[in-house]
């Protein structure tokens, strides 16, 4: 086994002795003053580290050993088999995505390291140079290994994981939608943009509807939300109120209703939506802020919290709220509400007969009111 250290003395002459003797770590590059001038204390020194190396590294060598017999492959196993393990489970847009993380320049010299060789330094050094992108997936990363038991031990233990620091997000406003819309000149990114505003849809959610999914008879719009796909979760059913209603009509009545956008990438959708928004000096929003508006208009519309969550396609009342978290709602007294009970809005339950969904459609009227 190669030596870790070794030892050399500077050249430099102090008071008529030999210069200071150095400890460089051949492996890292890092060189530490012993501190002294003797050569047999510098010696000792030197034993001492070598040993104090030596017998995690037989450890480690002995683990190996065992490893191989249970897992041969476990020894030269690297990062990057770990990245297409995981990418040949997803699909669609979560493939998308992961092929992006394959990019991630940060992650480069993770790539083709072995996992038992992998060490917390490894993972810190990547975490510095990269983005929050680059937290949030080297952490999936790792916790797929260890669900595969593909390593012995965290590389890197939980509490020292830096905290993934997200920028600012805000909705989009009434007036910077206006100028979206009216600067727009392709008539189904015009249709896709307002279609956004009044639905709270995601974007591949409202790129993929169909002209299938509206219910004319009844009014609403009923889809499964894409991210969810497969887990069972009752599909958003928003009620069509009038303006949502004159848009529906001027899209396809057959097939989907954004032929085109349907094809297109989501990471390119958004980057024509961003083009737009600097083409008229329009920061700190993206294709998602239509969410974070939609959310809002329905805070401040007194909206159900629990229709909200429908409509988000979110179990989570936290989530709901994270939305809407920008919205400003100025409460009235108590008393003042108690003296106009008109401002109570009375709603009738009716009883679901054996067999049909209990599953009421979130009525829309009162968040587009609140469109300006």
């Amino acid at each position: 086994m190669k030596a870790r250290f070794r030892l050399y003395r500077r050249d430099k002459q102090t008071k008529g002795k030999g210069g200071v003797y150095y400890l460089e770590d051949v492996e890292t590059g890092r060189r530490t003053s012993l501190q002294t001038t003797d050569a047999m204390t510098a010696e000792r020194l030197l034993h001492a580290h070598r040993e104090a190396h030596l017998q995690p590294a037989i450890n480690l060598q002995i683990a190996r050993t065992y490893v191989v017999a249970s897992d041969p492959a476990m020894v030269s196993r690297n990062w990057q088999e770990v990245m297409q393990s995981i990418v040949a489970t997803k699909t669609g847009e979560t493939k998308n995505r992961w092929d992006s993380v394959a990019k991630d320049k940060a992650l480069a010299l993770l790539w083709k390291k072995p996992l038992m060789e992998t060490r917390a330094e490894h993972f810190l050094d990547a975490l510095l140079k990269g983005t929050v992108s680059t937290n949030v997936y080297l952490r999936r990363l790792h916790n797929f290994a260890l669900d595969m038991n593909w390593l012995l031990a965290p590389v890197l233990v939980k509490k020292k994981w830096p905290k993934p620091v997200y920028g600012e997000k805000r909705a989009i406003t009434w007036d910077e939608h206006q100028k979206i819309i009216q600067r727009e000149i392709n008539p189904e990114r015009r249709a896709f943009y307002s279609m956004a505003w009044h639905t709270g849809a995601s974007q591949s959610d409202l790129a993929h509807l169909h002209a299938e999914d509206i219910d004319w008879s009844k009014k609403i719009i009923s889809y499964e939300r894409m991210k969810l796909g497969g887990r069972g979760k009752l599909p958003p059913q928003v009620s069509i109120g009038p303006a949502l209603e004159q848009l529906l009509k001027n899209l396809p009545a057959k097939g989907y209703l954004f032929p085109y956008l349907q094809t297109v990438r989501a990471g390119d959708r958004a980057t024509e939506f961003k083009q737009r928004c600097e083409g008229l000096n329009i920061v700190g929003v993206t294709l998602h802020s239509y969410r974070y508006s939609w959310a809002e208009r329905a805070k401040k519309a007194g909206y159900p919290e629990r229709w909200a969550q429908v409509n988000l396609g979110h179990n989570s009342k936290a989530m709901a709220r994270y939305y809407s978290k920008g919205a400003e709602l100025v409460l009235p007294s108590l008393e003042t509400w108690k003296a106009d009970p008109g401002k109570i809005v009375a709603v009738e339950f009716k009883s679901v007969p054996a067999g049909e969904s209990s599953s009421t459609p979130a009525p829309s009227p009162s968040v587009e009111a609140q469109c300006q």
